[in-house]
C-alpha cells in the first residue's frame, strides 16, 4: 500500500537508516526513526502511523516487546518485529503482544543489509491489508450493534450449542440479563421457559428447519419474575445449509 505511514524503532543507527531507506524506495512514508521504547510510544501517539517496525532490543529501560504491548493497548497500531532474537523465551514474550509479523535479522558483518527488503515488504503489505479488514469488521460490528440497540424488538442469537453470542438492549430489559453476563450462557438459562414451544430447544436432537412462531410463552426473567413473550425462533444456517445457531426475536406482553 504505497504511501502508508511507518514508524521505525531501532537502536542501531546504521540499521535504522537501512530500514528507512528501503521503506522509502518501496514507496512508504517513514515518519520517524527512534531508538527507545519510550520514544516509540510518544511518537506513536503524536504521529499515529499505520504500522510500526520494531526491534526487540532497544536503548533505555523499555524493550520492544514492552513498547509494542503498550502501543497495541493504547492505539491499536499493528507492529512487525524486525529483530535478531529468536530464542524461545523472547518469542513467547513477543507472541503475547500479537505481532503482525516477526522477521529475523541476519549477521550484518556478512551481509550488506541484515534483512531482506522483499520479506519486509511482504510482511508490511499483508499487515496493512489485515488491519484494514479488521477495522472494517469493527466498523460493521459497531453499526450492527447500533441498529440492534435501536430496534423495537428484543433479539438474541446463539451458536449451534445454544450459547448466546448476541443480545440487544431490549432483550436485556425483558430478560434482566446484561450482555456481559449473558454472552456464552445457554439460551435456556437466559430465557428460562416455563411452558410453551421454546422448551423444544432443550431437546438434544432438535433439527428444526423452519421458523417457529410462538405466542404467550411463559418465561422467568433473571429475578425470577414470570413474563409472557411472543415472537419467532429462526434457525440460522451455514453455507452448507447446516444449522449453526438460532435467532429469537420477541417482545414482552
Amino acid at each position: 500500500m504505497a504511501g502508508a505511514k511507518i514508524l521505525v524503532v531501532e537502536d542501531e543507527s546504521i540499521t535504522a537508516d537501512d530500514i528507512s531507506e528501503g521503506l522509502v524506495e518501496l514507496g512508504y512514508d517513514v515518519l520517524a526513526a527512534v531508538s527507545t521504547g519510550e520514544e516509540a510510544i510518544k511518537k506513536a501517539e503524536e504521529l499515529l502511523p499505520d504500522i510500526i517496525i520494531m526491534d526487540i532490543r532497544l536503548k533505555g529501560k523499555m524493550d520492544g516487546i514492552e513498547a509494542a504491548q503498550e502501543i497495541r493497548r493504547r492505539f491499536g497500531i499493528p507492529v512487525i518485529y524486525l529483530t535478531a532474537y529468536s530464542d524461545e523465551s523472547t518469542v513467547e514474550r513477543a507472541k503475547i503482544t500479537e505481532p503482525s509479523g516477526y522477521i529475523l535479522k541476519g549477521d550484518s558483518s556478512f551481509l550488506s543489509k541484515p534483512f531482506d527488503d522483499s520479506d519486509l515488504h511482504t510482511a508490511i503489505e499483508i499487515t496493512l491489508y489485515k488491519h484494514k479488514m479488521e477495522l472494517r469488521l469493527i466498523k460493521n460490528q459497531q453499526q450492527m450493534e447500533n441498529i440492534l440497540r435501536n430496534v423495537s424488538d428484543a433479539i438474541i442469537s446463539t451458536d449451534s450449542k445454544r450459547q448466546v453470542r448476541l443480545i440487544n438492549s431490549k432483550a436485556e430489559d425483558i430478560t434482566g440479563w446484561l450482555k456481559e453476563d449473558a454472552i456464552g450462557m445457554d439460551l435456556m438459562k437466559v430465557l428460562d421457559p416455563i411452558s410453551g414451544q421454546l422448551g423444544l430447544l432443550d431437546r438434544e436432537d432438535i433439527s428444526m428447519a423452519r421458523p417457529l412462531e410462538f405466542s404467550e410463552e411463559l418465561i422467568r426473567n433473571k429475578a425470577g419474575v414470570k413474563i409472557k413473550i411472543s415472537g419467532t425462533l429462526n434457525p440460522s444456517k451455514d453455507l452448507n445449509g447446516k444449522i449453526d445457531g438460532w435467532v429469537i426475536v420477541f417482545n414482552g406482553l
